[in-house]
């Protein structure tokens, strides 16, 4: 019996920009699991050692593939070129998970006007025209689509002893973006929704606590839960976005934050 049928991507064809490593490549492995082809674009030369294994157990156990493009969010006319490739390869592209982003601690008194820009131009053009590239296949061959993008719940708050004010302002555009495209796209089938994550114990979280071992005590206190997230927690959201059990819901924001910004 097959159960839940809504939540099957088999026979999809999916996008992940920063599916390197981290939570993009945890976003491409809970696609691929759902029965997704996946295509992981980042700007890395050669994804992380843990690329390998999850593209090996895709063929051969999932029945599915994984594949890996090299390109910069930055680079317009190359984003477009490799993402109308995947599209005419397969003749049609399904979904896209809108994952590569960068962040930079620094004192609003100190921050540069080329590191700001190059904070906006990574984490809200970079992502809109990542939308964009898509969104033209999708229309392009009729079957409309879902587009997800990783905002963050330092979009809609300011987060307790960190300065990073380039960034939230960054998210915080993230989120009115995906609000903008879910009302232009809606017409062609498209829907366009983000994910807020809340603090994520990530291998480069995890040497930041090296040099601020504090913020590993505090920032727990700072939640419902009073523990930090990993990026498997983040698996069923994405799943269930993409695909068709979220068929009438778009223009709207999952936070998943512990409760932090509930309290």
């Amino acid at each position: 019996m097959k159960r839940l049928p809504e939540f099957s991507l088999a026979g999809k064809v999916i996008l992940v920009s920063g599916a390197a490593r981290g939570l993009g490549l945890v976003q491409a492995e809970a696609l691929l699991e759902a029965g997704a082809t996946v295509y992981a674009l980042d700007r890395l030369p050669i994804p992380s050692p843990d690329f390998a294994p999850i593209q090996e157990r895709a063929l051969n156990h999932l029945g599915t593939e994984l594949h890996y493009r090299q390109i910069d969010i930055r680079d317009v006319q190359g984003l477009n070129k490799v993402v109308g490739e995947i599209a005419e390869k397969h003749g049609r592209l399904d979904g896209l998970v809108a994952a590569a982003g960068i962040q930079q601690e620094t004192p609003a008194l100190e921050y540069t006007a080329e590191d700001a820009n190059t904070m906006f131009e990574v984490n809200v053009t970079g992502s809109l025209m990542t939308c964009q590239a898509a969104a033209k296949q999708m229309i392009k061959f009729g079957n409309g689509g879902s587009i997800v993008m990783i905002a963050s719940m330092s979009g809609s708050l300011a987060n307790r002893g960190l300065s990073c004010s380039a960034y939230n302002s960054s998210k915080s555009a993230v989120l009115q973006l995906g609000r903008s495209l879910a009302a232009e796209w809606g017409a062609h089938g498209i829907r366009v929704n983000t994910i807020s994550p809340g603090y994520i114990v990530t291998s480069m979280v995890e040497e930041l606590f090296k040099l601020y071992p504090e913020r590993k005590a505090e920032w727990p206190t700072q939640n419902m839960l009073g523990r930090l997230s990993a990026p498997e927690e983040y698996r069923g959201a994405t799943v269930f976005l993409i695909s068709d059990a979220s068929s009438f819901m778009t223009g709207s924001d999952l936070r998943i934050d512990g409760g932090h910004a509930a309290w």
